[in-house]
């Protein structure tokens, strides 16, 4: 009887260690702490000496020490293989072992001097080993089998923390990765400039992923080389090296086959192309994800860390995320660049334009006093004696009048206004065009564009380029007179010559701002003469382009202004 209270009294005490220790080791979700708690109790209840929590480390496979009681610190440091001393060996056959005396097992790999037994069981999560519990004493034959049941009891307990501890890390790191992912796309998505968006891709994927390094590869135009664009935590010889092969490298099969691609250590890759390179900046693990764009590779995105590691799966999500947000930032980029181009070529052909329109201005200007002096030349009828030098002098004159005109009649011709190739054209698609290709110039400038376009306007016979240079012309010339910012509002209306019913015989298009207005003799010469503009800058060319473009369209123009109030410009073009 009393045998038998003594067991009850055993496992009454036992079931309230458990107990506390429960409620110890469930007081933290800080993976760290967990295991230091852990052990710390385990070391109590057992009155072990020392102690120690191994981890398999799933990159290495090796058993690795993450919380240690009363070891040194070169022990604290030891890693064994899966089934090397007895910590080994019971993670590999997932059975506890309870030794007396150490210096009699073969298996016993010291990790302490002067300790002659031991204690170890597995910690098992989801039925897999992950770990073992360690527990060591002086004393030989120190843990009896109580000892070794109360301390499964508390592996059992410890791999639930274990793995608790472990998900609340990965929801953690899961939400920081998301609250990283949602500034990287803010910071690439914030420059218009590819180099800087670049830059910037690099630099925060390094951040995101607590990496070493980070480059940015892209295709060249033939698609079968990978140029470092951008890299961030590079050395400058790393910047240097030479593009590579997307037939023979391991980041153009990242690009050929479109899928991320991990590499667990690029110093003893044979399939790394730059182990040497590798070694000099101390890159370990790799991980590459394609940059895609409409289906399309563009290039790759890699990380690389300084110590080995293993991706998670999350982590992959994560940076292809950042890698699908890259390539769309890059496209914009790109996209804007050749806006910008597109632009500026529509300015030179303003300004080439402009330079015809001026010089035939000039030609007919020098052509008038020129016919006057070449009529009064003849009425004079100079007539000089042979020999008298005077003949050649007159006969001169004449020569130089005759080249002059020549000249002039050389320039009207080329300066002569293109008859404008008709065609449908949908004027509220080339307004919409318009409005992509100078949105940026007038958001510098604090100008709202607003669009108010009639949805069912027909289609006008036109010159799509000349009109598209009329249009962009005064929306330049609105900003222009909009240096503090405001408004320009573009309007398209169908129109009948009479008020009888049938369908629209022209079609007006509107640009109304909110500038500086036009004096009234500005507003009388705005669109004819060239050579005597008002414009405190500028040639006053643009408007006389505008003039010429409608009045070879068939279409008329008209103005309303008012100083301080704002202009608006009108344009009437038949619909056939």
């Amino acid at each position: 009887m009393s045998e038998e209270l003594s067991r009850l009294a055993a496992r009454c005490e036992r079931l309230q260690l458990l107990h506390q220790v429960s409620s110890v080791i469930h007081s933290t979700l800080e993976p760290q702490e967990a295991l230091q708690l852990i052990l710390g109790e385990a070391v109590r209840i057992t009155r072990a000496a020392s102690g120690s929590v191994a981890l398999v480390n799933p990159t290495s496979g090796f058993l690795e020490i993450h919380a240690s009681t009363n070891l040194p610190a070169a022990a604290a440091r030891l890693k064994l293989r899966v089934g090397e001393g007895l910590t080994g060996w019971v993670a590999r056959h997932g059975r506890p072992a309870r030794v007396g005396d150490v210096t009699q097992d073969v298996r016993y790999v010291a990790a302490r001097p002067g300790v002659r037994s031991e204690l170890a069981v597995p910690l098992e999560v989801n039925g897999e080993v992950r770990g073992v519990l360690n527990v060591d004493s002086d004393r030989a034959d120190a843990f009896s089998a109580d000892d070794q049941e109360l301390l499964q009891e508390l592996a059992v307990q410890a791999a639930k923390v274990i793995h608790n501890t472990w998900l609340y890390e990965q929801l953690r790191l899961k939400a920081r990765l998301f609250e990283s992912l949602a500034a990287v796309s803010r910071a690439i998505n914030s420059t218009l400039n590819l180099d800087e968006a670049l830059r910037a891709i690099t630099r925060e994927a390094c951040l995101l992923m607590r990496a070493r390094m980070c480059s940015l590869m892209m295709l060249d135009e033939t698609g079968q080389w990978l140029d470092l664009r951008a890299s961030h935590g590079a050395s400058a010889a790393y910047v240097k090296k030479p593009r590579l092969s997307v037939e023979d490298s391991v980041l153009g099969v990242v690009a050929r086959r479109k899928k991320p691609l991990q590499v667990e250590n690029v110093q003893t890759s044979s399939r790394y192309q730059n182990i040497e390179m590798a070694r000099q900046e101390s890159l370990v693990s790799l991980l590459s994800v394609p940059l895609l764009f409409a289906g399309q590779a563009i290039g790759t995105l890699s990380v690389y860390t300084g110590q080995p590691y293993q991706f998670s799966n999350e982590e992959i999500r994560i940076l292809g995320a950042l890698a699908e947000l890259s390539a769309i930032a890059i496209e914009k980029a790109r996209l804007y660049e050749r806006v910008v181009d597109v632009e500026e070529q529509l300015r030179q052909n303003e300004k080439l334009s402009a330079l015809g329109l001026l010089a035939a201005e000039v030609a007919h200007e020098i052509r008038n006093p020129l016919t006057v002096m070449k009529l009064l030349y003849h009425s004079l009828d100079l007539k000089f004696p042979a020999g008298d030098p005077r003949a050649k002098d007159a006969r001169l004159i004449e020569a130089k009048m005759e080249h002059l005109n020549k000249i002039v009649e050389q320039i009207l011709a080329f300066a002569r206004t293109t008859e404008p190739r008709l065609a449908p054209v949908n004027l509220n698609e080339l307004i919409d065009e318009l409005g992509l290709l100078v949105r940026h110039k007038l958001a510098n400038q604090n100008i709202q564009l607003v669009r108010d376009l009639q949805q069912d306007l027909p289609a006008v016979p036109a010159d799509a380029p000349q009109l598209e240079q009329a249009f962009l012309n005064l929306i330049l010339n609105a900003a222009e007179a909009m240096p503090e910012g405001g408004s320009l509002t573009v309007k398209t209306r169908t129109g009948r010559v009479t008020r009888a019913s049938g369908p629209p015989t022209h079609v007006s298009v509107e640009f109304k701002d909110t500038g500086e207005g036009m004096s009234e003799a500005l507003r009388r010469r705005a669109f004819t003469a060239m050579l005597s503009t008002t414009k405190a800058k500028g040639t006053g060319l643009g408007l006389a382009i505008v003039g010429r473009i409608i009045e070879t369209h068939r279409g008329a123009i008209r103005i309303r202004t008012r100083l301080g109030h704002g202009t608006t410009i009108r344009l009437t073009l038949p619909v056939k």
